[in-house]
């Protein structure tokens, strides 16, 4: 994201037969019909692993998770109710948050929207992961500077999330966009600065970190997650190492943070174009997928809980790469 060479000091300053479509009585949208099925999968599963999709608004998923045709609009305000009776969607990724901070009123309604065996995967607003020297997206125009700044975070972000969403909360992540260059070339420095905006953060709330550079992995970023009780959160994105190559450290007792984005050699905006209306899946990806698995079976017997978010640009169908994971679990 940074273009200028910047000194040290300027650095830091996502079928029960013939049963009618159900309605959910909060929100007016339908859930989809259960298939038996993934009614019988879901109960098969640990319940430490929670598996869910980017946000929950894509009319395309009429037939896979909606009962019915809904704007897009509609979704996004009330279709979390219906988005939490399909069986196998126990978690949700909170792509919003991370352009603009969420509300207590918002977050109240997300709470009643699903049951308590639900966990938010809540983004950081961006404010705090873009250096102030890094040009700024529109989106944050006229929000402040705030790098690493562990009051905002807790202010704007943490204490509304865990007050409202309590248990519901499963972890929040501060997702990192690329820092180029002349960032990275002070890495050392940004790692201390981390561990310091980590330890003034609330101490009840798990925290992951997520990266688009690879340069920012090693031995030295995972000790420090670990002395600060936070996580790596491992993300399939071309830019990035595969899954199983990103490193963490074994012994954590935090969540498995895993987001699955986007396909191999794919540009996001080609993978929307390419993907829409995200009913079917168009680039089957066998490899994530048994990562994903063999990375969640061995945190789930070591006693951790495992999040798991999938895109539409995966594979095509967040939710058809869902089921997809579920089955392989299954099997494996």
């Amino acid at each position: 994201m940074v273009r200028a060479d910047l000194p040290q000091t300027d650095l830091f300053g996502e079928p029960l037969a013939e049963a009618a479509p159900l309605k959910s009585r909060r929100s007016g949208v339908a859930a989809a019909t259960p298939v038996a099925a993934d009614v019988e999968l879901a109960a098969a599963l640990p319940r430490s692993l929670y598996l869910g999709t980017s946000t929950w608004s894509f009319a395309g998923w009429q037939g896979l998770v909606y009962g019915g045709s809904y704007e897009e609009s509609k979704l996004a305000r009330d279709g979390l109710a219906a988005y939490a009776r399909h069986p196998l969607l126990s978690a949700v990724g909170v792509d919003r948050s991370f352009y603009s901070p969420v509300g207590v009123t918002t977050l109240e309604r997300w709470r009643a929207a699903v049951p308590e065996h639900f966990r938010f995967l809540m983004k950081a607003h961006a404010a705090l992961t873009t250096p102030r020297t890094a040009p700024r997206p529109e989106f944050l125009r006229g929000a402040p500077e705030a790098f690493l700044d562990a009051g905002y975070a807790t202010h704007t972000v943490i204490d509304p999330a865990r007050r409202v969403l309590g248990e519901r909360l499963g972890v929040v992540l501060f997702q990192f966009s690329p820092l180029g260059e002349r960032v990275l070339r002070h890495r050392a420095l940004l790692l201390e600065k981390l561990g310091a905006f980590l330890r003034a953060l609330p101490r009840d709330v798990q925290y992951a970190l997520e990266w688009r550079d690879a340069a920012m992995l090693g031995a030295d970023y995972h000790q420090m997650l670990a002395a600060e009780g936070a996580v790596h959160g491992l993300c399939a994105h071309p830019r990035m190492p595969a899954l199983d190559a990103q490193g963490a450290d074994p012994e954590t007792r935090g969540p498995l943070v895993i987001r699955w984005l986007l396909a191999p050699g794919r540009q996001y905006e080609e993978a929307k174009a390419a993907y829409a209306p995200f009913d079917r899946l168009v680039d089957p990806d066998p490899l994530n997928r048994s990562r994903i698995v063999a990375l969640g079976q061995q945190a789930v017997s070591r006693g951790r809980e495992v999040i798991v978010i999938v895109n539409n640009k995966a594979e095509g169908s967040a939710p058809l790469s869902v089921a997809q994971l579920a089955r392989q679990w299954r099997a494996s």
